[in-house]
C-alpha cells in the first residue's frame, strides 16, 4: 500500500490505461501542456505524445461530440471537462447522443467512453464553478455515474470505467485533490454499484457520496462524544446505485440521515430518501433526514461559502433529533 494524494491516484491510472492499450486517448482543454486545471494530466503529454493526449478548442459540445464519434469508430477516448457547469454546454450530445446511441441501434453501436468533470464547492470558485449536478446524470438511462471519495475510489472506480461498453459520467471533487489516502500497489479495480461502509456503527445511517462522506464522517465523531454510534456510508457511483448496501445498513442502524452537497429540492437525496421510505418503512425508528446544500447561488466569500454547504455539527444536530 502507497499513500497518494486524489490526483496522483487518478493520473498514475490514467498512465496505466494509455499504456496498455493504444486505443486509449485523453482529449479536453488544457490537459495537454497545462497539464490540466487540477494537474491530474501533468506529464502526460511529455509521455504520450499529442497524438494520445490532446488538447482541444473551448467548445465543450464539440470535445464531447468528437469523443462519441471517436468511441463509434474503435478508440477509446477520455474526455475531460473542466467542471462540472461546463457539461451543461455540451448537455445535449450527452443526455440525447452518447446516453441513447445504444439503445437506438438496437446494441449495434456502442460508445466507450469516460467523461471525466469535477464538481462542488469549498474552494471559492463562486457561483458559476460550484455546482454539485450528479443527481441530473444519475437520472439519465444510458450512463453511468461514479463519485469517488478516497484515492483508493478513485484508481479503482476509473479503472472499470475503461472496461465500460458505454458512457461513464466520472465525477471528483474539487476539494478532494489533494488529499491523501492509501492506493494498493497492486492492480485492482472497484465494480460498480458497491457502495462501502466507511465507519461501522449502530444507532444511525449517514449516506454519503464524494465529498459529503467528509462531512459525515465528522458527523460521526461528534454523534461518539454525544453517546451515538454512527455507520457512515460511501456511495462510490450514483448509477448504478448499490440499493442493498442502503437497506441493509438501515435495518441494522434505523435511522438514516443522506448528506448532498447539491441543493435540496429535486436533489439526488430525496431519490435515496424515497427507497430507503418504500422498501424499508416499517425498520425505521423516525422519518429519514436530509442536510444538503442551502438554496442559494454558492457565494464567494470563504465564510458565507462555508454557510451554504452541509457542515458537520449540522449533520450531527439532525440526527440527533432522530433519538
Amino acid at each position: 500500500m502507497a499513500e497518494v494524494a486524489y490526483r496522483e491516484a487518478l493520473r498514475m491510472t490514467l498512465r496505466e490505461e494509455l499504456e496498455a492499450d493504444e486505443k486509449v486517448v485523453l482529449m479536453g482543454e488544457d490537459i495537454g501542456a497545462y497539464g490540466g486545471s487540477y494537474s491530474v494530466t501533468k506529464g502526460l503529454l511529455e509521455e504520450f505524445g499529442p497524438d494520445r493526449v490532446m488538447d482541444t478548442p473551448i467548445s465543450e459540445s464539440v470535445v464531447v461530440g468528437c469523443g462519441i464519434g471517436a468511441a463509434m469508430g474503435g478508440l477509446r477516448p477520455m474526455v475531460e471537462l473542466m467542471t462540472i457547469n461546463f457539461s451543461l454546454l455540451a448537455f445535449d450530445q450527452i443526455v440525447n447522443n452518447a446516453a441513447k446511441i445504444s439503445y437506438m441501434s438496437g446494441g449495434q453501436l456502442n460508445v466507450p467512453m469516460v467523461i471525466r468533470m469535477a464538481s462542488g464547492a469549498g474552494s471559492q470558485l463562486s457561483s458559476q464553478h460550484s455546482h454539485s449536478l450528479e443527481g441530473w446524470y444519475a437520472h439519465i438511462p444510458g450512463l453511468k455515474v461514479a463519485v469517488p471519495y478516497t484515492p483508493r475510489d478513485a484508481r479503482g472506480l476509473l479503472k472499470t470505467a475503461f472496461k465500460e461498453p458505454n458512457p461513464v459520467i466520472f465525477i471528483e471533487h474539487t476539494a478532494l485533490y489533494g488529499r491523501k489516502g492509501e492506493v494498493p500497489d497492486n492492480e485492482y479495480s472497484i465494480p460498480f454499484g458497491e457502495a462501502e461502509i466507511i465507519r461501522e456503527g449502530a444507532d444511525v445511517t449517514l449516506i454519503g457520496y464524494s465529498g459529503s462522506v467528509y462531512q459525515a464522517l465528522g458527523a460521526a465523531d461528534i454523534l461518539e462524544g454525544n453517546g451515538r454510534s454512527a455507520e457512515v456510508l460511501n456511495l462510490r457511483t450514483l448509477r448504478p446505485l448499490d440499493v442493498e448496501a442502503i437497506i441493509g445498513s438501515v435495518r441494522k442502524t434505523h435511522r438514516a440521515v443522506v448528506v448532498e452537497d447539491d441543493w435540496k429540492f429535486g436533489g439526488f437525496a430525496g431519490e435515496i430518501s424515497a427507497i430507503i421510505m418504500e422498501q424499508a418503512f416499517d425498520e425505521l425508528d423516525g422519518p429519514v433526514q436530509r442536510v444538503c446544500g442551502a438554496d442559494v447561488p454558492m457565494p464567494y466569500a470563504k465564510q458565507l461559502e462555508q454557510a451554504a454547504l452541509p457542515s458537520p455539527q449540522q449533520i450531527a444536530e439532525t440526527a440527533l433529533g432522530l433519538f
